[in-house]
């Protein structure tokens, strides 16, 4: 229980973080601003021809009576567009991060020297191209095994009961975890962490994972939540991989006097990252 209380603190933390350095929270609403644009674009288009879609991919009702026709293909629909709207919310942080890695990266880095004793923050030492190419094969990873998730959790939904209590109690705790995971992946990656070590780490203290991202998976059930939690959401993933892998941590909470010539000097860097 205590684990999970620390969770939380930490992804109240990240948002104290960057609600002092104001900058670097502009810069991170950047990449959830177009991922939502993106995704809002879809499931508008998936609302308006969804029902022809269920239609040509179900000929073999055409020559259904009346009401059964009608009651079948709009429950296909229902459930398509559920399942796309689930989709959406396991998939948006992946595509948030990829969208805006050279943001992301920065401000992790900047929270790093921040709390660093030394004032220092890992690099990884790799190009761009590199990062981005590692970061979109882990996120294609564990959205398979968060779609898998999602499906059985599901199906599951279907059972008397229990599927309208437990298994919704369930599918945030696994959405909080991939969460997680996908936002402790840019601190940890410029550490050299890869993915299965990566999720050994996070399993190996899974009620402080589900402090941290449940709570924001609940949140992220709205769009627009998510786009202003992202930055935040970086900021506290990194001060709690910094934990998980026991480096030391001076507390930041004071830091703020110089924060704009900082925020100055980081602008120069994600315009060179960009740029690269």
């Amino acid at each position: 229980m205590r684990d999970l209380g620390a969770g939380f603190h930490y992804l109240l933390k990240g948002q104290r973080w960057v609600a002092r350095h104001g900058k670097q929270y502009g810069f991170g609403l950047i990449p959830g601003l177009i991922t939502l644009v993106l995704y809002v674009a879809a499931l508008v288009a998936l609302a308006t021809w969804g029902e022809d879609f269920v239609s040509w991919a179900t000929p073999f009702a055409d020559d259904w009576s009346s009401p059964w026709q009608g009651l079948f293909r709009g429950f296909l629909t229902v459930v398509l567009f559920a399942l796309a709207l689930l989709l959406a919310v396991l998939t948006f942080t992946a595509v948030t991060l990829l969208i805006g890695q050279p943001f992301y990266e920065n401000l992790s880095e900047k929270v790093d020297r921040d709390v660093s004793p030394d004032g220092t923050a890992p690099e990884s030492g790799l190009p761009l191209w590199r990062e981005l190419w590692i970061s979109a094969r882990d996120s294609l990873r564990i959205v398979v095994r968060a779609v898998l998730w999602a499906v059985l959790l599901f199906a599951l939904g279907f059972v008397p009961v229990v599927g309208q209590t437990l298994i919704p109690v369930i599918g945030f705790f696994v959405t909080g975890f991939f969460l997680t995971e996908e936002l402790t992946a840019v601190a940890l990656q410029r550490r050299g962490v890869d993915l299965r070590a990566r999720l050994t780490l996070l399993r190996s203290r899974k009620t402080l994972i589900w402090g941290f991202g449940t709570p924001l998976a609940l949140a992220f059930v709205v769009p627009f939540v998510a786009v202003f939690l992202m930055p935040g959401a970086v900021a506290g993933a990194t001060l709690m991989a910094r934990e998980l892998l026991g480096e030391e941590t001076r507390d930041g909470e004071d830091e703020s006097e110089g924060s704009d010539e900082s925020d100055e000097s980081d602008d120069e860097t994600v315009s060179g990252g960009l740029g690269t």
